[in-house]
């Protein structure tokens, strides 16, 4: 137990914009800060680049002023990574941020990024976790994607490191036989699938593209839906926080908010199947992760069900964005706190 001030200290890592401020989720950050002042505890923010070999530098949110305050900081009891950008995780700085951590037996969650198909073979490997996989294929050439586009017809590509449906496109084969192209703002058709692999291929191998099978999703009131899904570490297995539904409205790529989807409360959609499904694929999930990346104290996961009643899962993000719906935010901060609390070993 640790007696050196009544809570625990939080560092809540990040990275720096091109700018030169800080990046990150600034709410989440200050709704955090409050949240521990009541548990007696603090958290600061800082990047890599300001931790020296004993003491950081970083900003601490000061309510009553409103305002942030640069201060210097013993080291934290539990660090808390919501670095933004993949490129700056992987930098030299960073993982050596992460390896002095290790030394110093500082507890830290939330380790990486997640590779979109290096996440399919982990699942792939999961004796139940890969009966909710839709058939997935990383692009390594022409011909891979070629026959696995005459198998399927219908077809997504997706950039393995991205988020929040950046750069995702389906392709169809349509009645013509021509090759339908959509994007989120884009449409084009090519009359064969070398006219498409002539202007696309490069791109798609350069940028590690994969290829998913289109599931044809369930629907509600004539719009297709998934349900995101927030879920937090829990003693020695992991519990949900919360589900959301989010549905298509302008095109049908994606239901991500930012690209045009909508909101939906949970409850309108909700039944006994898709709440076993939830409760199954959570605890799995989280514990797949953290036994091949380290210990992930919360994710949350892009999931769905076919028109024929299959459930899948598409995504999970190590980084979970905001959610909308202010109950599932608010028990986020219950939570995470609960981790800060229990992995520092303040809990009582």
């Amino acid at each position: 137990m640790k007696t050196n001030h009544p809570g625990p200290l939080v560092g809540i890592l990040s990275a720096r914009k091109a700018d030169g401020s800080i990046a990150g989720n600034g709410p989440l950050f200050i709704a955090l800060q409050k949240k521990l002042i009541s548990l007696d505890g603090k958290s600061f923010v800082f990047i890599p680049e300001d931790a020296g070999i004993d003491h950081i530098m970083g900003y601490t949110f000061l309510p009553e002023q409103n305002h942030w305050k640069k201060e210097k900081f013993r080291y934290p009891d539990i660090v808390y990574n919501r670095v933004p950008f993949r490129k700056s995780e992987q930098s030299e700085q960073c993982q050596q941020f992460f390896t002095i951590l290790n030394e110093k037996n500082i507890p830290y969650f939330n380790p990486c990024f997640i590779d979109k198909f290096e996440l399919y073979e982990l699942f792939k490997r999961h004796s139940f976790l890969k009966t909710f996989l839709p058939e997935t294929i990383l692009i390594e050439g022409k011909k891979d994607l070629f026959l696995f586009q005459k198998e399927h017809k219908s077809i997504y590509l997706k950039p393995t490191q991205s988020s929040k449906g950046k750069g995702i496109l389906r392709l169809r084969l349509t009645d013509a036989a021509e090759l339908q192209l959509d994007g989120i703002h884009q449409h084009e058709l090519f009359k064969s699938f070398d006219h498409f692999w002539e202007k696309y291929g490069v791109e798609l191998l350069t940028k590690n593209y994969l290829a998913q099978v289109e599931i044809k999703s369930a629907k509600y009131k004539g719009n297709r839906f998934d349900f995101r899904i927030l879920a937090h570490g829990e003693d020695k297995g992991y519990t949900v926080t919360g589900v959301g539904i989010r549905q298509s409205q302008t095109q049908d790529i994606t239901t991500h908010i930012p690209s045009g989807g909508r909101l939906l409360p949970y409850e309108i959609l909700q039944t006994n199947e898709h709440d076993n499904f939830i409760e199954a694929i959570v605890p799995e999930i989280g514990m797949a992760l953290s036994d091949r990346y380290g210990y992930f104290g919360e994710f949350s996961i892009d999931a769905g069900v076919s028109m024929t009643g299959h459930h899948y899962i598409y995504e999970v993000n190590s980084k979970p964005m905001r959610f909308d719906e202010e109950e599932i935010e608010e028990k986020k901060m219950e939570q995470l706190c609960r981790i800060f609390l229990q992995l520092s070993d303040y809990e009582n």
